[in-house]
């Protein structure tokens, strides 16, 4: 026997999954639970009342020759059962035999024999009632009320209450099976477990809160009838104006309207919380992206509900059928006329009543039921429930980029509205990213104040002040309170926005944004405008540059550091160049294959021109002709073979950079005589073999870089340039400096190291304007004392040769100090005293003086 607890348990789910259960489901578990309760009832009175009486009948004709009909024997005086005085009977005991009888029967047999006194009594003067003597005894009835009730009474009558538990527990358990199968009781577990975090979260109160704020300032607005709209800033000075709703060249900033001011109160969030918030976003967008995947916890539902609907109308049908069965009378025919002389036996069923009333009970819930199991599937398959639509919330609330979601997570926000939909309006807070980016907003701020951002600045190389942010959810509010900041750096944050208060930052003059996707209110921008002079930006595509980039007319740098391939050069085309009109340095480190079509908008103004192509081979460079106005021109790692003629056109060139090229000849280095203005050239880490004599012709040359290259020799022409002040021909495989080279009267800086030079030539020391002579790493075996003529000399480099000693009359060097003598300690200890002290004291000297 099992307790009404234990059967309970079966239906006992979580109380977090109500959320889950609508008002049928509900309904049918109250139902179920009553079908329960009548199961056991009748169970309980079955176990304990069900039987049958039976009694012979004589309708056999065999049976009419037995015992005749009699009459009660009438008392008499002799007779020890009736009374002495006046022959009624009284209270007598039949003599049977009880010995192998139980108590109880003993009991009633007793009980009887007195009761049959009594009536005896009461009836004596009546007329006696007729009837038939059985002559069996009471075991024989017990006997025969046993085999009748397993052959007479119909089996629905003895297993109806089992029926019922059966039924009751198939039907429990299929209302409730998606709770507990392994694939969906994980999911359900989940999003029960963040929607309840969701709604008792503090920052969902605080979310709707800022909401209602909005919505009451937007009100009060409307009232007072003032605008919202941001004044109109001009983009030309002129009558060409562009408002917060009107796009500029496709661009369309992202505060069309101020956020209105929200009560300080409604700002500060404890950091336990807004941490617990952060977690609560992360953890919805990855059980979003899990759980829109499938939709099997959908047709685990429907199946579950059809399943129900056919388990009612089977049971419904089939239990029908029976009812007329339940019956109070039966007859019976055991084959036992041997034992008691009758063949057929009247038996009446005592729980007949009882369980005719409890099946009609039972019937009456099961189609209740079933009408609400017919109700679910209606709902379930009057509209799709794979798509669950949040309109409702982003018209109410400020949110209004809160996603439609499907599957199964839109299935379950449908189930849940059936509970309560402020679930869900709460729940969509979290889907919400302008909700995320209030919160991190928040954290921020209370984590980055002034006083921490104020310790970050530092001064850089051009001693100015210095601010770089690494790795943050946003941009504090603070930084706009350094209004003596002059290069913002910000690196790897996912969300930056220039609100109106960076108009305080009055000393901004340099931007980097690296992969910082920013935007810009419109006061912010109108700023940025007029002030901003360098920007830097690093992005993965092309696309990700912002927009208002392009609109900075006071521009004098910008840098642009990512993808630029080809097929993105059509979309960099499509932003117009044509506004930067004081813009001077464009630097481009990408992938190009061609240069963009639209830096030739800057050819007017544009002077200098960088491209750092990190080894892809730039093909097209026609557009340069039209650049006449540049005078640097750098082109690193474009795996170009030779000089590209369209430099030739540029003739207010001054500087030009071919670093790390595959150039392996020259030729063309007679056309740059054209080029009256060039006086750097820089060819360095190439391939260049041999440098022709028309090296000479290039009268203009100040400067020339041709280290890391191939070289073995220096033709006599290259010595004839008259201004050439700087010579780098490091890094070759130059085995003879030329004598010519003492013709270079102006050269100030000669870098000839790691070569395989064996001697120097005297000339060389004719060239007294150098100040710089970098000789290490060669074959040199002896420094010549002609050193000292170097007057000038500040820097020698001499280590990695074969020296044994140095001349004493490197003394002779006075402005050479010793931290400007790259040399073995060895080899400078040869010097005497005297010179060691001079140079020591020098640096010294010039080292206090430069305190």
């Amino acid at each position: 026997m099992f307790t009404l607890t234990e059967v309970a348990s079966l239906n006992d789910i979580q109380p977090t999954y109500r959320i889950l259960k609508p008002w049928w489901d509900v309904f049918m578990d109250y139902l179920g639970l009553v079908m329960l309760m009548l199961a056991i009832f009748a169970m309980t009175m079955q176990i304990t009342k069900d039987q049958v009486a039976c009694l012979p009948c004589l309708e056999d004709p065999e049976e009419a020759s037995g015992p005749k009909p009699h009459s009660f024997p009438q008392p008499s005086a002799s007779d020890p059962a009736s009374s002495p005085a006046t022959g009624a009977p009284v209270a007598t005991t039949i003599p049977l035999v009880t010995k192998d009888l139980p108590d109880e029967a003993v009991h009633e047999i007793h009980v009887t024999q007195q009761h049959t006194a009594v009536f005896a009594e009461k009836y004596a003067n009546q007329p006696q009632p007729t009837g038939v003597r059985t002559n069996l005894d009471y075991q024989q009835y017990i006997f025969i009320n046993q085999i009748c009730y397993h052959n007479a009474l119909p089996w629905y009558s003895k297993y109806f209450p089992y029926l019922t538990l059966i039924h009751t527990i198939v039907l429990m358990v299929s209302s409730n099976f998606w709770f507990k199968y392994p694939k969906t009781s994980s999911k359900i577990e989940h999003f029960v477990s963040i929607l309840g975090r969701c709604f008792e979260s503090p920052w969902t109160t605080k979310a709707l809160s800022e909401t209602a704020c909005e919505d009451s300032e937007e009100n009060k607005q409307r009232m007072t009838g003032t605008s919202s709209v941001p004044k109109q800033v001009s983009l030309e000075g002129k009558d060409e104006t562009v408002t917060s709703s009107t796009p500029m060249l496709g661009v369309k900033f992202s505060a069309d309207k101020p956020i209105a001011e929200v009560p300080s109160s409604m700002t500060i969030l404890d950091k336990k919380d807004g941490e617990q918030a952060k977690a609560l976003f992360e953890k919805v967008r990855k059980f979003r992206a899990h759980v829109e995947d499938s939709d099997f916890i959908y047709k685990l539902y429907v199946a579950q509900t059809i399943v129900k609907t056919v388990k009612f109308i089977l049971i419904l049908s089939y239990t029908s059928t029976f009812m007329a069965e339940i019956n109070f009378k039966h007859s019976c025919k055991p084959d036992i006329k041997q034992l008691t002389g009758y063949r057929e036996f009247f038996c009446t069923h005592n729980m007949a009543f009882m369980l005719n009333k409890l099946l009609i009970s039972y019937m009456a819930l099961i189609l209740i039921y079933g009408m609400a199991c017919l109700y679910s599937l209606f709902w379930v398959f009057r509209r799709p429930l794979k798509e669950y639509s949040f309109e409702k919330v982003r018209e109410e609330s400020s949110f209004s980029d809160i996603p439609d979601v499907k599957n199964d997570f839109a299935f379950l926000l449908h189930m849940v509205d059936q509970y309560d939909q402020l679930y869900s309006k709460r729940f969509g807070v979290f889907l919400s990213e302008v909700s995320e980016n209030k919160l991190r907003e928040i954290s921020l701020n209370h984590e980055w104040t002034f006083e921490k951002l104020r310790q970050l600045v530092t001064r850089n190389a051009q001693d100015q002040q210095e601010l770089h942010l690494f790795m943050l959810s946003g941009l504090p509010n603070a930084v706009f309170d350094l209004t003596d900041l002059e290069v913002l750096k910000l690196e790897l944050i996912p969300e930056v926005r220039f609100s109106a208060k960076v108009s305080q930052m009055t000393s901004l003059q340099e931007l980097h944004l690296c992969h910082c996707p920013a935007k810009v209110e419109q006061t912010g921008f109108a700023f940025l405008r007029d002030h901003l002079r360098c920007l830097h930006v690093k992005f993965t595509d092309v696309a990700e540059i912002p927009a208002w980039v392009y609109l900075l007319r006071s521009l004098r740098e910008l840098n642009l550091i990512g993808n630029l391939s080809s097929e993105n050069n059509k979309m960099i085309g499509l932003e117009s160049m044509r506004d930067l009109r004081h813009l001077k340095t464009l630097c481009l480190k990408s992938n190009l294959t061609k240069m963009p079509t639209n830096i030739t908008e800057l050819s007017p103004h544009l002077i200098k021109l960088v491209v750092h192509n990190d080894g892809t081979k730039l093909l097209v460079l026609n557009s340069l002709k039209k650049m006449t106005s540049l005078i640097e021109l750098e082109l690193y790692s474009c795996e170009l073979e030779r000089i590209p003629h369209a430099i030739f056109s540029l003739t207010n060139l001054q500087e030009l950079d071919l670093k790390s090229n595959n150039i392996r000849t020259i030729e063309e280095i007679i056309s740059f005589q054209h080029l009256k203005r060039l006086t750097c050239l820089k060819l360095w880490h190439n391939k260049i073999i041999t440098i022709p004599s028309s090296i000479g012709q290039v009268k203009s040359l100040e400067s020339l870089h041709l280290s890391h290259n191939k070289l073995e020799s220096l033709p006599p022409a290259l010595f004839t340039l008259p201004k050439l002040r700087h010579l780098d021909v490091a890094h070759n495989s130059i085995m003879v400096l030329p004598p010519d080279v003492g013709l270079l009267h102006n050269l100030q800086h000669l870098a000839i190291n790691s070569n395989k030079l064996e001697v120097l030539p005297k000339p060389l020391f004719r060239c007294t304007k150098l100040r710089v002579l970098c000789l290490g790493h060669n074959a040199l075996t002896v420094l010549p004392e002609a050193v000292g003529q170097l007057v000038q000399l500040t820097q020698l480099e001499l280590r990695g040769n074969c020296l044994d000693r140095l001349p004493a009359l490197l003394g002779n060097c006075r402005m050479l100090r010793k931290n400007g003598l790259i040399v073995e300690d060895h080899l400078f200890d040869t010097l005497p005293v005297d010179v060691k002290e001079s140079i020591s004291r020098e640096t010294n000297v010039s080292f206090t003086s430069g305190l």
